[in-house]
């Protein structure tokens, strides 16, 4: 009797990309440990060796350095030149890491990073909760307090986290400022402005321009701080309140710079509904968000995010452009522009 084994065949897809999701944690973990340690900040113009690099931080893992910063050139973070003559390659920061993870660099994002770790990495491991229960997974849940509340009796972190989202924010923004005229309007309102930095740069490019940086009164101390250090704070008139309380200021056009996918639908409502209350015919709202594309099939940064609000709030979340257009349409507003701004972030312009 002869045995004829049957063969296996290769599968036409390779298991290369899955694995690269499934385990990407870890190549998050190494740029996050290394912007913790100031490892581009250091390198950035002073390449250095892999011992003196052990030396200045005094770590004793021998080999497991080296593997920390070879993946990080892998990961084109950092370069390593080798020298003509022979001897040990030293590591410098790549182009794209001292644009964005260097703190020297007016484009830091490392900040933001380095908040998302300390909290949502913890967050996210009960994700699968968040979807059996549709309760957030943050603070909420062990302290009883949300995220804001607790931040706001902390200025000292709630200046930490306002500088970290203006990092993050800064790329969209400037792109935002090329592509949308704010020149055809004469006051220009911001809400949830924390540092000011649209402010900023609206009234830095648009002269004629009068613009309102508009947050809650504990935050309005790192605004002003903000804004006299960017030497536009004559430029800049800064209001406290509260978006949900009181009749806003009056402006011709309002930006919004992802404010509302912190929010469910009720309170999205709400805030698009002062606005078009203060605005007169013609005004309009530049809605600056992660915006999922109609399919939900693109966008993975937003639908990740919309995932990230129900791990925060449970009940918030990131709409498509359509869903946003709809709420918008039912409030009053009546035309309607989508600007695909840069990446994942889209801004839609709705008008009274």
């Amino acid at each position: 009797m002869t045995f004829t084994a049957n063969r296996t065949k290769l599968p036409a897809i390779s298991p290369e990309r899955v694995i690269d999701i499934g385990f990407g944690f870890t190549s998050s973990k190494v740029l996050i440990t290394a912007v913790a340690k100031g490892l581009f900040t250091k390198l950035s113009g002073n390449p250095m060796t892999g011992k003196e690099i052990t030396d200045f931080y005094g770590w004793k893992s021998g080999r497991g350095i080296y593997d920390f910063l070879d993946v990080l050139v892998a990961l084109k973070t950092l370069e390593k030149v080798i020298p003509s003559t022979g001897g040990e390659a030293a590591y410098r920061t790549s182009g794209e890491a001292d644009i964005y993870l260097n703190e020297k660099s007016e484009f830091y994002i490392g900040g933001w990073l380095t908040f998302a770790e300390k909290r949502l990495y913890r967050f996210w491991d009960t994700l699968g909760e968040a979807l059996e229960t549709g309760k957030p997974q943050s603070e909420v849940k062990y302290l009883e307090k949300s995220f804001f509340e607790e931040l706001y009796n902390d200025q000292a972190q709630l200046r930490v986290f306002c500088e970290a989202m203006t990092g993050v924010s800064r790329y969209n923004f400037l792109r935002l400022v090329e592509l949308y005229p704010f020149g055809r309007h004469k006051v220009h309102l911001d809400i949830g402005s924390s540092m000011g930095l649209l402010c900023k740069l609206i009234v830095e490019n648009h002269p004629t321009v009068k613009s309102i940086a508009f947050d809650l009164p504990v935050v309005v101390p790192i605004t002003r701080d903000s804004l006299q250090g960017w030497n536009v704070a004559d430029r800049v008139e800064i209001v406290a309140g509260d978006m949900f309380e009181g009749d806003l200021p009056k402006a011709d056009v309002v930006t919004l710079g992802n404010i509302l996918h912190d929010w469910n639908l009720e309170d999205k409502k709400r805030i698009l509904e002062s606005i078009f209350k203060m605005l007169s015919k013609g005004g309009t709202v530049v809605i600056i968000e992660n915006l999922i594309d109609d399919a939900r099939a693109k966008n993975l940064f937003g639908l990740l995010m919309s995932l990230n609000m129900l791990v925060e709030f449970g009940n918030a979340y990131d709409t498509t452009i359509s869903e946003l257009i709809g709420i918008c349409r039912q409030i009053g507003f009546t035309e309607f522009e989508c600007l695909s701004v840069h990446g994942a972030c889209s801004a839609l312009i709705a008008r009274k």
